[in-house]
């Protein structure tokens, strides 16, 4: 079985495959020893790792180095998040991705927003830039950000039908799964996971609960996105502010 197979099959409604994201070489080696079934990066991460800063900053170029240097040291499946595909026309975004697959990647993440843009991608050309991705064979998690910045108390239910509307024509582009960020309310979570034809994949929150939460509700992959990279930033700072203002590392116990 290929790489792109084993991660395909990892997708499975309600027994989620968890992905703690990494941002270089050196903590996909640290997450694929805690047990991890696969490797997956988050833009945010790798990009603020390189001193830079979110929505493709970070040249195509250096993408692929980075994750050249993950795939050799782990033979999980790879996926790496491209951000909205780098490419401005959907025959572009194939060959980014083609370059992806070829690099070593079993799949990649590609939203539904350029860089930049709060307005989502017109349905019917982001379909044709999720269809451009998926030619190259890659499992592709197509993101959709309908919920971002909305209000679900109020919106709820027009914000899963949306979902549904792009998920369908996502599914019929090509796409292996469905990616749902900024959505941690149970009810349309179930929904969007029934009415869904694509896995869906949700950004792990507090108020999501746990895994096993999860999984009830047929989520099929469950992201934890620039958090991993956030808390190590942030022990970082803790241990660097102790040792430098005269204290002891708590490593040294």
């Amino acid at each position: 079985m290929s790489k792109i197979e084993q991660f395909r099959v990892l997708h499975a409604p309600g027994n989620p495959l968890v992905l703690f994201n990494i941002w270089d070489a050196g903590s996909a080696r640290v997450v694929a020893e805690a047990g991890a079934d696969a490797i997956a990066t988050g833009s945010y991460g790798v990009a603020e790792s390189l001193g830079l800063t979110d929505g493709e900053t970070v040249p195509l170029d250096l993408v692929l180095a980075n994750l050249e240097r993950i795939v050799s040291v782990t033979d999980l499946p790879v996926s790496i998040d491209m951000e909205s595909g780098y490419g401005d026309t959907p025959d572009e975004v194939a060959a980014s991705v083609a370059r992806a697959r070829d690099a070593g990647a079993a799949g990649i993440n590609m939203e539904d927003r350029l860089p930049g843009e709060d307005a989502l991608v017109p349905l019917a050309e982001q379909a044709e830039r999720v269809a451009g991705a998926a030619s190259t064979g890659l499992f592709v998690n197509a993101r959709c950000d309908v919920f971002r910045g909305r209000d679900v108390a109020a919106e709820g239910e027009a914000l899963v039908a949306e979902t549904l509307e792009r998920a369908r024509a996502y599914a019929d582009a090509g796409a292996g799964g469905l990616f749902v960020p900024f959505l941690s309310d149970a009810q349309c979570i179930a929904a969007i996971c029934e009415g869904s034809p694509l896995p869906v994949n949700v950004l792990w929150s507090p108020p999501c609960g746990d895994r096993a939460a999860l999984a009830a509700l047929g989520v099929a992959r469950i992201s934890h996105g620039h958090q991993p990279w956030a808390a190590a930033m942030a022990m970082l700072g803790r241990e660097a502010g102790r040792v430098l203002g005269g204290g002891t590392p708590s490593y040294a116990d």
